[in-house]
């Protein structure tokens, strides 16, 4: 029972420290390409920071543990103090927690080949680690707010669309909960993260095979 007992709180430790290495930096990457384009709302709230208190709602981050679904605090960006192209720095800004994941998760996923390699301990933590950032950058290109991917698309409608969008946006929360709660979303995304997971592992296999052997 003890044993059970202690796997479970390491099974529970290893997912909060991937779940802040996913959340972190995507609203890290937020803020930062926001600041980037002029806005300097994220730094001025001190969300440039590594500091987990910054970004982590604590109900957010437990209804992530029980039900796979849940959030972070929401980085404040003002895209009227973007400079140049608003439409192009909106953009910018919206894809860039996805990037992130995205591409931490592509590293992650090559170094946990090589420790499958070697039998290390550290293997099921970065396994976590690399299924939060895939799943998190994929759920979050999801075109339905108040996910990144709602305001990607809002970027490309036309000016009076868009203000109609963001207008209306908090009706489609209701319709992203019944979505999440119904599992037509994970029948959806599904499929698209084991790919993306599938190609990595099997980019980090060729790649340690030419080095190793």
């Amino acid at each position: 029972m003890s044993n059970l007992a202690n796997l479970d709180i390491k099974s529970l430790i290893y997912t909060i420290i991937a779940l802040l290495v996913a959340i972190i930096p995507h609203e890290i990457a937020h803020g930062y390409v926001a600041y980037l384009c002029g806005d300097t709302t994220a730094k001025d709230d001190g969300r440039l920071s590594l500091n987990p208190l910054n970004h982590i709602d604590p109900v957010g981050l437990i209804s992530m543990i029980v039900f796979r679904f849940g959030w972070a605090k929401a980085v404040p960006i003002n895209p009227n103090r973007f400079k140049g192209n608003r439409k192009m720095a909106s953009f910018l800004v919206s894809i860039a927690g996805v990037c992130t994941n995205l591409i931490i998760g592509t590293i992650v996923g090559i170094i946990l080949v090589y420790l499958q390699y070697t039998n290390s301990p550290l293997t099921p933590l970065f396994f976590e680690i690399f299924w939060y950032n895939i799943m998190l950058g994929v759920f979050n290109l999801v075109p339905l707010p108040p996910l990144d991917g709602s305001k990607v698309i809002a970027t490309l409608l036309p000016t009076n669309l868009e203000f109609k969008f963001y207008k209306y946006e908090k009706y489609f929360y209701i319709v992203l909960v019944v979505l999440l709660f119904s599992g037509v979303i994970s029948k959806f995304i599904s499929p698209i993260i084991f790919k993306i997971i599938n190609t990595i592992l099997a980019l980090g296999i060729n790649l340690w095979n030419t080095i190793l052997f």
